[in-house]
């Protein structure tokens, strides 16, 4: 109950709502339960005395009751509803926000199916939870407080019949906790692979047709499907099997009481009236007692779901402010960007992929990192948006350390575009303006000319044609374009390219360059190389070499002086050739 009783405090802003809530429960429990009595005694009364002129006012009383009763049942399920999927849709943005604040480091470690079900399946338990077992398990009890008391005062020799009955209802309870909260956790676990295995399908879904392998990952997403099922199935057997022996229980009962409540009439110990009035009670006991298996059943699922939401709620962000960290503005930064002694090592792996890099970039200049494949380049230029963190030494801009700026505005002056395009199910426009909502429409036209992405005007719709999932309808070339648009168009004070012409052809790419080379001035840009051609962008190179900068110079200079320098271009060759 520890992590589901911690959601709490997202019911605090509708307490108010909860209150109303609580007062329709509490009138629906006593409008139902006033009937039974009043039945007795018009049985009691008019109907056995024959004075149906007293009946009529207890007929319509009933009736008022009655229709008072379903009124009410209507006004509660309507504010249970609405308050239950406003907690959630406030849980669901928490969750999103707080998923947005940690690193990149944690979206590698955790598969996205698993997030995506716990973002929508499990916080629809809990929804599920709230709106209906929570509500279900209060007027339970209340009911059952209040039948039982009018049952020991009607006849308490039947009341203790029905009181006994709580004890096998305990056990069984007891044993349904203790075999129900593994197989939920298990079946919601199994249902989060599920979900990863249709994502990974989706968005693989072109190496899989062009591999052939269909057939393959088909049979490992039904692998996954069947243990779900298995899983689910072993669940509903736990449950079924705890919400029959409740039935049988509440119905064994209510048979003992018909035979000894009849026993007691026909010795006259007790009128037909009351024992009308305890049978229709009892009858109203069956459905919490049958419902408490179900109740216990959504509850939980509810601890399960908790227990998994918050899994991610307690992963703190490893990057975020510092205290006392200030903002800075796109004007007031000049553009120097110095590593010192900078280290860098992933938390599951010692060894270190930079073991101390020394570089200055000064404000304005364009500054090419090459390397072998591996050298740990694009982990180098991850580090000034602080994407990840050095391990050791420190990253400055204009003299400050990067972690005494605030993220937000660091990002606003430090932009990244990465190799891998990454492009929204969203128009192209609202992706190109994705870093600065403001950007105007001349803005939006300079990007797209400088990353020579004039194909968008050719679309359906231009700029407002809405391009699917990732871009896929899209070529690489024209994602990649997009994506280098994008990040021109923030026109920050730093701007990283780890490898952004990779997927364009060569006359394509030295028309990006030309351009490039153009917006660049008075722009500080680290730009990662992957081919030789990319070095013309450059004012001067940074050699990297087992995690330290091994050689700075411009490119001339580089290739007469350092033969590592020319072994890494003749390898970059070698493999753009292939």
């Amino acid at each position: 109950m520890t992590n589901l009783w911690r959601i709490k405090k997202y019911l605090r802003p509708y307490r108010v709502r909860l209150g109303i809530l609580w007062t329709l429960v509490l009138l629906n429990i006593i409008s139902g339960l006033a009937i039974p009595p009043l039945v007795g005694r018009a049985i009691d009364g008019p109907i056995d005395d024959g004075d149906f002129s007293r009946l009529w006012p207890l007929v319509a009383v009933i009736g008022c009751l009655g229709a008072a009763d379903a009124l009410i049942n209507l006004v509660r399920r309507y504010f249970q509803t609405t308050t239950a999927m406003a907690i959630e849709a406030d849980l669901r943005a928490a969750l999103y926000e707080h998923l947005q604040k940690l690193h990149t480091g944690f979206h590698d470690r955790w598969q996205t199916g698993q997030l995506l079900s716990r973002v929508t399946t499990d916080l629809g338990m809990i929804r599920r939870f709230f709106a209906g077992g929570l509500v279900f398990a209060i007027t339970s009890i209340g009911m059952i407080t209040i039948i039982l008391a009018q049952l020991l005062w009607i006849e308490w020799r039947l009341a203790l019949i029905a009181i006994a009955s709580a004890i096998p209802l305990f056990l069984i309870g007891r044993a349904f906790f203790r075999d129900f909260l593994p197989a939920a956790r298990a079946e919601q676990d199994q249902s989060g692979e599920v979900s990863s295995a249709a994502e990974e399908s989706a968005l693989g879904i072109r190496a899989i047709k062009a591999l052939g392998r269909g057939p393959l990952m088909a049979s490992r997403f039904d692998v996954e499907a069947k243990e779900l099922r298995e899983r689910g199935i072993r669940k509903s057997v736990i449950a079924s099997r705890s919400w029959s022996a409740f039935g049988a229980i509440a119905s064994a009962a209510l048979g003992a009481v018909l035979v000894f409540g009849a026993i007691l009439v026909a010795n006259g110990q007790m009128t037909i009236g009351n024992l009308t009035a305890f049978i229709m009670l009892q009858l109203a006991l069956l459905w919490p007692i049958e419902a408490s298996g179900w109740v216990m059943a959504h509850g939980n699922e509810a601890m399960t779901a908790a227990d998994r939401v918050y899994e991610v709620f307690d992963t703190e962000p490893a990057i975020q402010d510092r205290p006392g960290a200030r903002a800075v503005e796109r004007s007031d930064v000049n553009g120097e960007l110095v590593f010192e002694n900078v280290r860098f090592a992933f938390d599951d792996d010692p060894r270190e992929i930079l073991a101390g890099v020394d570089l200055t970039v000064r404000p304005g200049e364009t500054v090419a990192i090459a390397g072998k494949t591996g050298s740990g380049k694009s982990t180098l230029v991850s580090l000034p948006s602080r994407l990840n963190d050095p391990t050791g030494g420190r990253i400055t801009l204009d003299g400050t350390d990067i972690r005494d700026l605030q993220l937000a505005s660091l990002r606003h002056v430090v932009t990244t575009a990465f190799e891998e395009a990454t492009l929204f199910s969203m128009s192209v426009r609202e992706n190109l303006a994705l870093g600065r909502p403001g950007a105007d429409e001349h803005d939006l036209e300079e990007a797209v000319r400088v990353a020579q992405a004039e194909f968008v005007y050719d679309l359906p719709y231009g700029l407002d044609t809405r391009i699917g999932e990732q871009g896929l309808s899209l070529s690489g070339g024209q994602r990649q374009r997009l994506a280098l648009a994008r990040a021109v168009v923030v026109k920050p004070a730093v701007l990283v390219l780890d490898d952004p012409l990779s997927a364009l052809d060569v006359h394509t790419e030295e028309l990006v360059e030309r351009a490039l080379a153009q917006v660049l001035q008075g722009t500080t840009a680290l730009i990662v190389v992957h081919r030789p051609s990319t070095v013309a962008l450059a004012d001067r190179v940074a050699l990297l070499h087992e995690g330290r900068i091994a050689a700075v110079g411009r490119h001339s200079e580089l290739m007469e002086s350092s033969p590592a320098y020319v072994d890494v271009l003749s390898a970059e060759s070698e493999e753009v050739a292939a």
